[in-house]
């Protein structure tokens, strides 16, 4: 089975990034020659996902404009959140209708990806498969550039958990479907909401990645990536 869905959150604010985000969009940076959303539309469609969906919020317009000029193989639509935005869960509930009872890529432009990281999207879809439950894409602290991370979650045996003593970082990659939203009957709310769930039924799964992990957070995280002579 194949995952032909995914979503892209490309809704945030940018405020760390200013004033580089002062008329640009987070997601319309440029990391390598190719904008930070471009690099995440191409991981999914070198996975063969046909139908994505971009939420945005902040200078949506310029988004919009974007793919309205960009050649793609896959269905690209647009969830305006212009006027309000929904956060992440909230954000996702809205964009996905259109995407049934299919499972999902979630994918934050936040992270520099590139082809790197194409078989870890096929072995984070396998685990999905196997478990029917949402999956992540977890990295060890130790491999990301930006040393500032606490860490968001802990891993064994595939399970995640979090406490305060976290080791791994979510990469900004996961799989799931809308029926695990179903319990949120509000429109406003954030993806640990759900995590949260699935943590305290012990069955929130998980896959540990192997790159190094290029997190875009900041104007300094922005320099020191862009300066980097290998990134692809």
């Amino acid at each position: 089975m194949k995952i032909r869905h995914g979503m892209i959150l490309a809704a945030g604010l940018g405020k760390r990034m200013r004033p580089l985000t002062a008329k640009t969009p987070k997601p319309l940076l440029k990391i390598g020659g190719k904008t930070l959303i471009e690099r995440a539309i191409n991981l999914l469609l070198n996975h063969g996902v046909e139908e994505i969906c971009i939420n945005i919020h902040y200078l949506g317009d310029e988004i919009k404009k974007f793919i309205s000029n960009l050649e793609s193989k896959a269905n690209i639509r647009i969830s305006d959140e212009m006027n309000l935005l929904l956060d992440t869960g909230g954000g996702v509930k809205k964009g996905t209708k259109e995407f049934n009872n299919n499972p999902f890529f979630i994918i934050n432009p936040d992270t520099l990806w590139s082809e790197r990281y194409s078989e870890e999207v096929l072995a984070l879809e396998k685990e999905y498969f196997n478990n029917k439950k949402p999956c992540l894409l977890l990295v060890k602290k130790e491999l990301s550039l930006d040393k500032t991370f606490k860490g968001d979650f802990n891993l064994k045996e595939k399970i995640v958990s979090r406490n305060n003593q976290n080791r791994y970082i979510y990469t900004g990659l996961q799989i799931i479907e809308r029926s695990d939203l179903s319990f949120i009957s509000k429109n406003i709310f954030s993806m640990n909401d759900v995590w949260s769930k699935f943590i305290d039924q012990n069955c929130l799964y998980g896959l540990e990645s192997r790159q190094k992990f290029y997190h875009l957070n900041t104007i300094e995280m922005f320099e020191k990536i862009s300066s980097l002579r290998s990134i692809d």
